[in-house]
């Protein structure tokens, strides 16, 4: 290929006699530069300083390196190079020592120090310092080739660069690059110091085709600083190629690759009982790289107000957790008016877990959710809507350290919390130690097999202590919930063994010393004033010891029933596990005094340990059989299935379990026999449906009052067995990817740590501190079946969750169901981008329809729309959310919403 000379084609780049090897540190800065700014939809051609009318373009790459080499008259002594230069060209290489030019054309690869460029065609003026890369044109004149200029870890592409190993001044024309989330593309960067950069028409997105973006920033010039600021002038967001009206006259952007503290936007609407209102809007706190923290708030026209502090942290391969407090002051009507109401709702969460590799003989983790048990209920906040559905709020935090020691002692500290939110009754252990020392075999050898009745003798020690307190919600925290708070410390050694006999039997055998200390007892008597029996707390430690024992035989019995190989079903296993136990108690009537109840001086009888944290000694004596049958049923199945080679029949699971158990009171005068519980499980549909069957069989009749009496049922004219209760339950989990059952919801969402369910049958959390969150999954975009024409192929993905429950209940002959619901969920892919989500069921014994939601996502590339619609119910609302995916730009959105309208009672 021969070059034609066309005279002039850059404008010159004055050199600076300061010569350093510092190339790669000032393109990786100006690449950076525009990596975050100036980015542009189209190519727009950027004509030479000087042209005349024979010249052409310079996107056209016709080059005369001659003219190029007369580009400085002033000659200057030079060096060399600072490196070794590694080069290949498909096309060609020319090497003109006179001109000191270094040519490579087509598909030409340039390496010099850490820089690599690739481009079309690459001129190198060695003894100027300059280095020049541009494309080429094909045969049906469209360009290919372009530069490609990689360092590190930064990457540009442009239509042509220039630039000055020296004195670092370079320009770059139509720049095409990615830094962090943007995608930016500049008609023209300037380098005009080693601290200023200027680029010219610059367009940026989050955009994953650069080329042809939904939406870009565009802006006709901005000014950057490496690593402090860049400062734009008059920015306009163009949509679709379609210039809309929002724009800026001028922006400053703070540069940082650390976390930033700023506004958090707030999202308007309003109900018809608080009015219009600014939800979740705030301030963002970028305390250090471990922790943060947001501020957020409410505020509603008629007076109520909501605050939040959300705080995440995290240290690598230690821990990670999250802390949560909220509160609500919410208004109803207005003063003076008789549906006036006030309430001051509280909320507490946090969750904390250790890294298991951290220290393995300790560890510490926290999942607390407590507060005011109508919290969930009143709150005007969308995160709550699907906890507002549980009846319980739990906490538990715990501590635990492993001696490694002969024997191996371990031990923990932990507090819980049980709040049911309709009784507003609270339970807690503030705290509860638990110590143990591993299993001690006195009769064996260090290493010897443990085997026979004497080796196999071993006993613990274990040591449980509380401190347990029982309150109501309006005594939380205050002076009444600690004064009847109960303590006491229990010391336990077990002493068992096993063995077995004939073979075929296994026997164990144990027996329980246990000994209790109480700081809390009770003394009862009569007081003739009152004419009543009082009772007295007794505040000082006291103790009792109890002990009994217990033993089992078992065995396992196999059956096959076979079919021959020909048949579909060559054979059934039957699997049977019978076992008898015995276990014995004493009665500990020493614990036990009279006391005068009445005026009429009739005795009752009691323990000073009534009520106490664990309860008084047995004073029934008992001497228990319990008789337990277990079995299991699988079946194997001849095997179809040409791709499987082997040929090997398949094992089905018929009956996961098929349970009895009842048990013989030997010491009761009357009612001796216990009812027999019959439970049974199985597995269809390759185990996606999972179905579970009890119900609770009665030998004894009742008389009228629906009481049970010592007759059995068969001699009252009944049958063998009163059916007393049933209760089915059945769960369906299934997606059309791979067969493959649904995950539900991530265990760290916002509806799992308000304490509802991981999937979505109760809904799912509406989280408006962070609305990039959406029903695709980041690999929903290269699912095969897909097509970018918005419409599929063949696959229509969905996943479906369905949950059906009944409860039977005949007790005393009423024949009544108790229960009975079904309940759905699950999500669609309408189209490639568009998403359906739903939740709901339907109650047959209130007759009503359940928890009902609706979700509808559309998926717009860089950015988002979704709908929420809760149509019915005290839960009535709706949302509406557009707004740009990055997290970059995530304050660029329309979000409205109608929150519930609650009722305070």
């Amino acid at each position: 290929m021969t070059l034609q000379k066309t005279g002039r084609i850059f404008t010159k780049i004055a050199l600076t006699p300061l010569r350093t090897n510092l190339f790669h540190i000032v393109l990786s800065a100006i690449f950076l530069t525009i990596g975050i700014f100036g980015a542009s939809a189209q190519e727009v051609p950027v004509k030479p300083a000087t042209t005349t009318a024979t010249e052409k373009p310079v996107d056209s790459l016709v080059i005369n390196p001659v003219a190029f080499a007369e580009g400085d008259s002033v000659k200057k002594k030079k060096k060399g190079l600072d490196a070794i230069v590694k080069r290949t060209a498909k096309g060609y290489e020319k090497l003109d020592q006179k001109n000191k030019m270094l040519i490579l054309h087509d598909e030409a690869e340039l390496n010099y120090t850490d820089i690599q460029l690739k481009s079309g065609q690459i001129i190198m003026k060695y003894d100027k310092d300059e280095v020049f890369a541009g494309r080429l044109k094909d045969s049906l004149g469209n360009y290919t080739q372009y530069p490609y200029f990689k360092q590190g870890n930064n990457v540009v592409e442009a239509d042509s660069i220039h630039f000055n190993t020296v004195s670092k001044k370079a320009r770059v024309w139509n720049s095409r690059s990615d830094q962090g989330e943007f995608r930016v593309r500049g008609e023209l960067t300037k380098k005009e110091n080693d601290s200023v950069y200027f680029i010219k028409g610059a367009r940026f997105t989050t955009a994953k085709d650069i080329n042809n973006p939904e939406y870009y920033f565009y802006s006709p010039k901005i000014k950057f600083v490496p690593g402090k600021k860049v400062v734009v002038g008059p920015t306009n967001l163009v949509i679709a190629d379609v210039p809309t009206p929002l724009m800026l006259p001028f922006a400053f952007f703070p540069m940082t690759t650390k976390a930033e503290s700023g506004f958090i936007v707030p999202t308007f609407g309003d109900n018809n009982r608080q009015g219009y209102f600014l939800q979740n809007g705030g301030y963002y706190l970028a305390l250090s790289e471990y922790y943060d923290l947001a501020i957020l708030g409410d505020y509603y026209t008629n007076g109520s107000y909501g605050l939040r502090f959300q705080s995440s942290y995290a240290q690598r391969y230690k821990f990670n957790g999250n802390v949560n407090l909220r509160f609500e002051n919410n208004l109803q009507s207005e003063r003076g008016f008789p549906d006036y109401a006030k309430s001051k709702q509280y909320n507490i969460q946090w969750s904390h877990s250790q890294d298991g590799k951290a220290n393995p003989n300790s560890r510490f983790s926290a999942s607390v959710n407590l507060g005011s048990s109508q919290y969930y209920r009143q709150s005007l906040n969308l995160n709550n809507i699907g906890a507002s559905l549980n009846n319980t709020m739990q906490s538990s935090v715990s501590y635990s350290k492993t001696f490694q020691t002969v024997p191996q002692v371990n031990f923990s500290l932990s507090a819980t919390h049980n709040q049911n939110t309709n009784t507003k009754a609270i339970n807690m252990t503030l705290p509860t130690l638990q110590a143990s020392v591993d299993r001690i075999f006195p009769f064996a050898p260090g290493d010897a097999p443990k085997k026979g009745l004497i080796k196999n003798i071993n006993l613990q020690y274990n040591l449980r202590g509380e401190n347990r307190i029982a309150t109501y919600d309006s005594l939380f925290f205050k002076p009444e919930m600690f004064r009847d708070a109960k303590s006491g410390l229990q010391h336990t050694i077990p002493l068992s063994t096993n063995f077995k006999i004939f073979k075929y039997f296994s026997v164990t055998a144990s027996t329980n010393y246990q000994e209790t200390w109480v700081m809390n007892t009770v003394k009862r008597e009569f007081n003739a004033d009152s004419a009543k029996a009082l009772t007295r707390d007794i505040k000082g430690f006291d103790s009792f010891r109890t002990y009994n024992f217990s033993s089992s035989i078992g065995t396992t019995i196999y059956g096959t029933f076979p079919f021959g190989e020909k048949s579909k079903i060559q054979a059934i296993r039957h699997v049977m596990r019978p076992s008898v136990s015995y276990s014995y108690s004493p009665s500990f009537d020493q614990y036990y005094d009279y006391y005068q109840y009445d005026a009429s001086g009739a005795l009752k009888q009691y323990s000073r340990f009534d009520g106490g944290l664990f309860g008084a000694p047995g004073q029934r004596y008992a001497s228990n059989v319990g008789i337990a049958v277990n079995n299991t049923f699988e079946a194997k199945v001849r095997n179809d299935d040409e791709k499987d080679n082997k040929g090997e029949p398949k094992k089905v699971m018929l009956l996961n379990n098929l349970n009895f158990t009842t048990s013989y009171d030997m010491a009761a005068d009357s009612l001796a026999w216990q009812p027999l519980r019959v439970s049974a499980g199985t597995n269809l549909f390759k185990e996606k449906m999972n179905i579970n069957f009890g119900t609770t069989l009665d030998p004894y009749a009742i008389n009228n009052a629906g009481n049970r009496i010592n007759t059995y049922n068969i001699d009252n004219g009944g049958s063998l067995f009163r059916m007393t209760s049933a209760n089915v339950t059945l769960n369906y989990s299934i997606t059309s990817e791979d067969g493959k059952s649904g995950d539900g919801e991530d265990e760290d969402s916002q509806t799992a740590r308000n304490g509802g369910r991981e999937d979505d049958l109760f809904g799912r959390a509406t989280d408006l501190s962070d609305s990039r969150k959406s029903m695709f999954n980041e690999e929903d975009d290269t699912k095969e079946g897909k097509t970018e024409g918005g419409f599929f192929n063949a696959k229509l993905p969905w996943d479906l969750k369905f949950a059906y429950s009944l409860t039977y209940s005949n007790n005393a002959r009423e024949r009544k169901i108790i229960g009975n619901s079904i309940m759905l969920s699950g999500n669609l892919d309408i189209t490639p981008r568009w998403k359906m989500g739903f939740s709901s069921g339907y109650d047959f014994v209130q007759k009503g329809v359940t928890y009902t939601q609706l979700r509808f996502e559309r998926d717009l590339l860089s950015w988002r729309m979704d709908f929420n619609w809760i149509p019915i119910g005290q839960n009535t609302s709706w949302g509406f959310f557009i707004g740009i995916k990055s997290s970059v730009l995530s304050d660029i959105k329309w979000d409205k919403r109608q929150v519930p309208d609650r009722v305070i009672r």
